[in-house]
């Protein structure tokens, strides 16, 4: 029998979603949740983008929506920010319905985000379901893929994981969280208040600490732009030369005044080379290397479908990469 799947929150990466979840066997789309007025009330494949209808309409009434599609699980695709996505978790784990996010701060939450994350796993625990985080990044090329890799080392010390990206290939809404077309003080300005950058160094450098056991001095997490040396143009924007067009952040954990995690990441228009790189400093020394890079738009919306059947499988609580079995694709 199908996996019944209700997707909340039908942005780009909650539409992406949605395409899957209605184009491969074992699962079936049986409602949408969104806040959109140009979408409410709209058939779910029409606003997905999949020129046909699926017979289940966009509702912005979650709760009645829960009740009436009685999902399987829910998709959750609408904020990077824990805090603001507490109360519609709530709301879905009210109907006890199991969770797979998005949200880039659910994926491992640090210290700052506590206070949520005990809630939710109490929440979810009365509830007898389990809530996921996951992504692309978080949740995969900078924190459970090189933990994976560590399983065949007898000793680790250090873990550096390099993701470049030419941003050109990305969406609009990614290009502007990068802050490309920004002047330097913009982006200093956005990145102070939070709208340019990364969300998910601190989380990914807390997980691979905690799967390796190593207990942290601190994480830095660094952003700096990287400036265009020549104009520079995507489908959606142009930069000119000595403007932004994106940017380079580093997360980084210490241990013993040393630093043994380094996660670095750039991200901008124009990266003349894109891949992911993971290189582990132990018995055996480890280097790999995926040219091209992981595509950060399909791969978020293939770990959310395929980690499905794990978080239907998995006990209640909050739940992370770390705790779940690894997701693959399967076929049916």
């Amino acid at each position: 029998m199908a996996i019944r799947v209700m997707h909340f929150g039908l942005g780009p990466i909650g539409t992406a979603v949605a395409r899957q979840v209605a184009t491969r066997r074992g699962f079936k789309v049986v409602g949408a949740i969104d806040i959109d007025p140009e979408k409410v009330g709209r058939d779910v494949g029409i606003v997905a983008g999949l020129k046909r209808r699926l017979g289940t309409k966009v509702s912005s009434d979650a709760l009645t929506a829960l009740r009436r599609s009685k999902p399987d699980v829910v998709v959750l695709c609408t904020s990077s920010s824990l805090r603001v996505v507490t109360a519609q978790i709530e709301t879905i784990l009210r109907a006890r319905v199991p969770i797979v996010s998005t949200t880039e701060e659910l994926s491992y939450p640090v210290s700052s985000n506590a206070r949520w994350a005990r809630k939710i796993d109490r929440l979810a625990k009365q509830a007898k379901a389990a809530v996921l985080g996951t992504g692309v990044n978080p949740g995969f090329t900078m924190d459970a893929l090189p933990i994976t890799l560590t399983g065949v080392c007898e000793r680790v010390d250090r873990v550096e994981v390099d993701r470049i990206q030419d941003a050109r290939t990305r969406r609009l809404p990614f290009q502007k969280k990068i802050g490309s077309g920004l002047t330097r003080a913009q982006f200093r300005n956005r990145v102070k208040e939070g709208t340019v950058r990364h969300v998910g160094l601190a989380e990914s450098v807390s997980m691979i600490a905690d799967a390796l056991g190593w207990k942290l001095d601190r994480i830095a997490d660094r952003i700096k732009p990287k400036i265009a040396t020549k104009r520079v143009a995507s489908r959606f924007l142009t930069v000119a030369a000595g403007e932004v067009c994106g940017l380079v952040q580093d997360g980084v954990g210490y241990r013993a005044g040393k630093a043994v995690i380094k996660l670095h990441m750039e991200a901008y228009l124009g990266a003349p080379e894109s891949y992911d790189a993971v290189r582990i400093t132990g018995s055996p020394r480890l280097a790999m290397k995926l040219a091209g890079g992981v595509h950060g738009d399909i791969a978020t919306a293939s770990i959310v479908v395929n980690s499905i059947p794990k978080v239907l499988a998995a006990p209640p609580g909050l739940q992370t990469m770390r705790d779940l079995p690894i997701p693959s694709y399967v076929s049916s």
